[in-house]
């Protein structure tokens, strides 16, 4: 009797401890397939441009970067040698397609040319998010970027305040087609109002220093009446606005523009800009990461998100605020 019972016993224990171990073993496997563990995703994230020298997609990689170390998430920077490069982007897109990443950040270099192969991303399952920039179609699970028509009022609106009924207006512009291009132009001309009539001038500099300075050179040999120019990015604005300078006529011609570069901050306090409309692309980066992560979790996604831009002029630049905007790593 004695020796059956122990031999129960040891059944009994032998069958607790196996269980136990399943227990655990399924404990194991429901925290890998818990959606509030943490994991590690990869995200691609593909820039209109790659370039180390403007301010604007320095800051919004820089955004993302910091958003996926936060999250702890990695993320991947791929992106074309010029905004205006829509094929080399394109193709960009479909090599960070075999790489099948968990999501695919993009700022749309073309309104309507890239819409094809987005397409190809979402049909792939692929969750899309937009940065900057949008497209024709409406694919991506959430879009962020600054109000471009707002901002472009604002700008126009302050611009009316710098120009003549005798002042004739020149717009130095990015790239034709793409959205924000165009978002801008359409709110910069609603801002002017009357003034829009005045508009002699407009010219695509194709997101490069050195066409946005030879075109404003030839846009005021030709049109000396200019009194105001007015420049859609940085890269118009800053080249617009050198050769302002190298004509000499800083503060003869009046000046705005978008974006915040070192540069552009230096010309606006030196007068040869009177204002600028700062985007917020640190706050875009992160967020665009922020809502890939959410997608990814099963959190909440908000399908548009504003970003934020700000109207900067000489008597508003050193407003502790505005600092903080215009040098945001600096620790101010």
């Amino acid at each position: 009797m004695k020796k059956w019972m122990s031999k129960n016993h040891k059944i009994g224990i032998l069958m607790t401890v196996a269980l136990t171990f399943a227990v655990v073993c399924l404990g194991v496997r429901l925290a890998r397939n818990d959606p509030d563990e943490a994991e590690t995703y990869h995200l691609i994230f593909i820039p209109k441009t790659i370039d180390p020298a403007n301010g604007f997609w320095t800051a919004l990689i820089d955004g993302a970067k910091l958003g996926a170390e936060e999250m702890g998430a990695e993320i991947e920077v791929m992106g074309a040698g010029a905004e205006e490069d829509v094929e080399e982007q394109i193709e960009i897109i479909r090599q960070s397609m075999e790489k099948e990443p968990d999501a695919l950040l993009v700022a749309p270099g073309d309104y309507s040319e890239v819409s094809d192969v987005l397409q190809e991303v979402v049909d792939a399952g692929i969750p899309l998010i937009l940065l900057d920039s949008v497209i024709d179609r409406d694919i991506a699970v959430s879009e962020i970027g600054t109000d471009n028509y707002r901002a472009g009022k604002e700008l126009g609106e302050y611009a009316t305040t710098l120009v003549d009924g005798e002042g004739e207006i020149g717009i130095v512009s990015h790239v034709k087609g793409s959205s924000t291009a165009m978002e801008r132009s359409n709110g910069i001309c609603d801002g002017l109002g009357e003034a829009s009539h005045q508009i002699r001038s407009v010219v695509y500099c194709n997101s490069s220093y050195e066409k946005a300075y030879e075109l404003t050179k030839d846009m005021l040999d030709r049109y000396p009446q200019i009194s105001l120019l007015v420049a859609t990015n940085e890269y118009g604005a800053i080249g617009a606005a050198r050769a302002v300078n190298d004509l000499g006529l800083a503060g003869k011609v009046k000046m705005v523009g978008f974006d915040s570069s070192v540069e552009e901050i230096q010309l606006l306090e030196m007068g040869v800009f009177q204002a600028i409309i700062i985007q917020k692309p640190v706050n875009m980066g992160y967020l665009g990461v922020e809502q890939a992560i959410h997608v990814l979790t099963g959190k909440k996604v908000e399908p548009k998100l504003d970003s934020g831009s700000k109207l900067i002029t000489k008597e508003n630049l050193y407003e502790d605020e505005n600092q903080r905007l215009l040098y945001p790593f600096s620790g101010q």
